[in-house]
């Protein structure tokens, strides 16, 4: 493995421990690409809990050889934010030194896309405050998760989705990217209450890159 993979992984060890799930898909997966041994693979299955087994799985990884990360990365197709977080990390490559950067890794429920919320900025939002401070309904919510793209996942943990939860919406409608969105979402207007707004949707929304006027379009 390659010196600055070795570091990216060692950078981002805890969130990682905290974000991935490695038994259902990863150590199957990199047991079958040859990267881990049998005794490897039963050793990480040994842990006690995922976060250790995430973690002596990380252990072993850099020992694997050249392939190891690339099918470490191939093996992240549950887990595409965080795939596509260390990919971005590699194309930002070492920093300047100190200075603000992103948030210390987050635990479940949590997200490493921005240290605090986002206010939504004049140039992208063009609606009232009184639709700003609503709670969308069931039918908006729905509007809203048919114009979600691949970036519905970082939304929903922009949200505060914990992983877990993440992982069940995908699971449970395997077959429709819809019906997994629209799920998320309803499951946190539900935990949510009255800070379930519109206003908190298009922060996330920001945050993720998306473009806000999905948002503007579902609530027409």
């Amino acid at each position: 493995m390659e010196p600055a993979h070795r570091a990216l992984l060692r950078k981002l060890r805890l969130e990682l421990s905290e974000q991935l799930l490695v038994s259902d898909t990863i150590v199957p997966f990199l047991y079958q690409e040859d990267i881990l041994t049998e005794a490897q693979a039963e050793d990480i299955e040994s842990q006690p809990s995922n976060k250790k087994k995430c973690l002596k799985l990380l252990d072993v990884l850099p020992s694997r050889g050249p392939r190891a990360f690339h099918a470490f990365l191939r093996s992240l197709g549950d887990f595409s934010w965080v795939r596509d977080r260390l990919l971005l990390e590699l194309q930002a490559g070492p920093g300047p030194g100190p200075g603000p950067g992103p948030a210390p890794g987050p635990g479940p429920g949590s997200t490493d896309v921005a240290t605090e919320p986002l206010r939504p900025s004049a140039d992208v939002c063009r609606l009232p405050d009184s639709v700003l401070q609503k709670v969308p309904s069931d039918r908006e919510l729905s509007r809203l998760a048919s114009r979600l793209g691949s970036e519905w996942e970082a939304v929903l943990m922009d949200l505060g989705l914990s992983v877990e939860a993440l992982f069940r919406c995908r699971s449970d409608h395997s077959l429709s990217t819809q019906a997994a969105a629209l799920a998320g979402l309803i499951q946190w207007r539900r935990s949510e209450g009255r800070r379930a707004t519109v206003e908190r949707l298009l922060q996330s929304l920001q945050a993720a890159a998306a473009c806000p006027s999905v948002l503007e379009d579902a609530l027409m």
